[in-house]
């Protein structure tokens, strides 16, 4: 079972510069994400989970947080330190939080 963050716990650590990966669709992440989270869609995580280090927290986002426990879940099994947001951007962006708009480079 994914860890979970609170929208709070994670708050603090976007703050701190922490790695965020988003696991929507690149429409999805389009549309408004989290400002500095690399975009990996859910279907590429198998894939793409090389990329990410294993030295330090990666927190995982989607839309309300479910795709991100999916991700988490298959993140740690593979030895990376993974955390589901729970609320996802849709609670970030509800408290009033930063959100970007646009696609990032290596959506996917």
């Amino acid at each position: 079972m994914a860890r979970e963050v609170t929208q709070e716990a994670f708050a603090a650590a976007w703050a701190d510069g922490a790695l965020i990966v988003d696991v929507r669709e690149a429409d999805e992440y389009a549309a408004g994400h989290v400002p500095g989270a690399q975009p990996m869609t859910l279907r590429t995580v198998p894939v793409r989970c090389g990329e990410l280090p294993t030295g330090r927290p990666v927190f995982v986002i989607c839309a309300s947080g479910n795709r991100s426990r999916t991700a988490a879940d298959r993140m740690n099994s593979l030895g990376i330190d993974a955390y589901s947001v729970a609320g996802g951007t849709g609670a970030w962006a509800r408290a009033g939080r930063p959100v970007a708009a646009g696609s990032h480079e290596h959506a996917a």
